[in-house]
């Protein structure tokens, strides 16, 4: 299954570092947030990515397009015809494809542009900007049980997030993009969609987070798998500390064992 990573932000929220790179690619220890969540998704056998690039997609598509030179130690030996040497080669079972989805575009036009490389078949959703220690099996297993065409992991968050209105049975009844109260179950991204998605995806100007997942609940289309486990975003230099605390101390409960 494919696993699509929403990266073509401006992150303005954190432009001290962002003003240099997209937010997915600002450093958490010496890894690139990006790659924190590719490896969480990795580590439950989820080895074939789509990011949606827009904002500074170049410096994404540098990394890759360099793997070996930042993950690696290489020799470079100029006294022989410009030899390179890789030593402790650091290889990824992973498919990544980059797609230029316009610098302007909304989540949901991002979606959209992805369309064909997801093709007609279920795909894994998250944001280049949030880490977890969510099980990303049972996640899936919720989600094929409910036969519905979107699962979002509700994750436990002071409410400055969309808030979700979750009824006895897990369904979503309601969508709200913000919600001013404190507390709550809010959208924690890591979501696992049927391809009828791409129906409610009008074009570039589309918000994945309003109209699309409003009408899906409304439809009764949408359900919350509830993680009360950890969850943390990256939208501020607050944010970046915490994650950079734990990662540091050893303590991060994304980190792959």
């Amino acid at each position: 299954m494919k696993v699509v990573i929403l990266a073509g932000g401006m992150g303005s929220r954190i432009s001290e570092e962002s003003i240099l790179k997209p937010k997915p690619m600002i450093e958490i220890g010496d890894t690139p947030m990006l790659l924190h969540i590719m490896n969480w998704y990795s580590h439950f056998g989820f080895n074939d990515f789509i990011i949606a690039c827009g904002y500074k997609g170049y410096v994404i598509k540098e990394y890759f397009s360099n793997y070996y030179l930042h993950n690696s130690d290489i020799s470079f030996d100029f006294s022989a015809q410009n030899k390179i040497t890789i030593h402790s080669n650091i290889a990824q079972p992973w498919k990544v494809t980059l797609v230029d989805t316009g610098l302007n575009t909304m989540t949901g036009g991002r979606i959209k542009r992805i369309q064909k490389y997801v093709g007609n078949e279920q795909f894994m959703l998250t944001y280049g900007d949030g880490l977890s220690d969510l099980d990303i099996n049972k996640l899936l297993e919720f989600h094929n049980k409910s036969k519905k065409i979107i699962t979002i992991t509700a994750s436990l968050r002071p409410g400055r997030f969309g808030f979700l209105n979750i009824d006895d049975s897990s369904k979503i009844l309601k969508f709200s993009e913000k919600d001013k109260s404190d507390g709550g179950y809010i959208n924690g991204g890591f979501m696992v969609c049927h391809p009828q998605i791409f129906n409610y995806l009008k074009s570039d100007d589309t918000v994945f987070e309003k109209e699309p997942l409003e009408n899906l609940a409304k439809e009764g289309q949408l359900m919350a798998y509830k993680h009360n486990g950890f969850w943390q975003c990256m939208d501020t230099q607050r944010d970046k500390a915490l994650l950079e605390e734990l990662w540091m101390g050893g303590n991060a409960p994304w980190k792959v064992k």
